[in-house]
């Protein structure tokens, strides 16, 4: 799926497993993606970690949505330290709904400053 640009499964009932094996085999390949919608889901704490490695290899990705999906601080260090740092495009992150509290905001804050492409939090 290396053309892959726009990939749209908010609202699904995705639980954990079904996020790892979103990440493992099928965005681990897509090189263009764009466009990430999984808002509406309940990936939970596993499947947001393993989505975080895998999406700073997607270096096109301009718009990551993963609202109300039942993440918390732990998942927003993952993204802190796997995906802002090295998502050079990304332009809007929706992270509302989740339960990200004090710690998970305040290590997302410490890397969005490299967000250049950033207009959209």
């Amino acid at each position: 799926c290396k053309a892959l640009a726009h990939l749209d499964l908010g609202n699904n009932g995705m639980d954990s497993s079904d996020a790892q094996w979103l990440a493992e085999y099928v965005l681990g390949e897509c090189t263009a993606l764009a466009h990430l919608a999984l808002g509406g889901n309940e990936i939970g704490a596993e499947g947001a970690g393993r989505l975080a490695e895998v999406l700073g290899e997607c270096k096109a990705l301009a718009h990551l949505d993963l609202g109300n999906n039942g993440m918390d601080s732990s998942d927003a260090q993952w993204l802190a330290e796997y995906v802002l740092g090295e998502c050079t495009a990304l332009a809007h992150l929706a992270l509302g709904g989740n339960e990200i509290g004090a710690e998970g905001a305040g290590r997302l804050a410490e890397v969005l400053g490299e967000c250049k492409a950033l207009a959209h939090l």
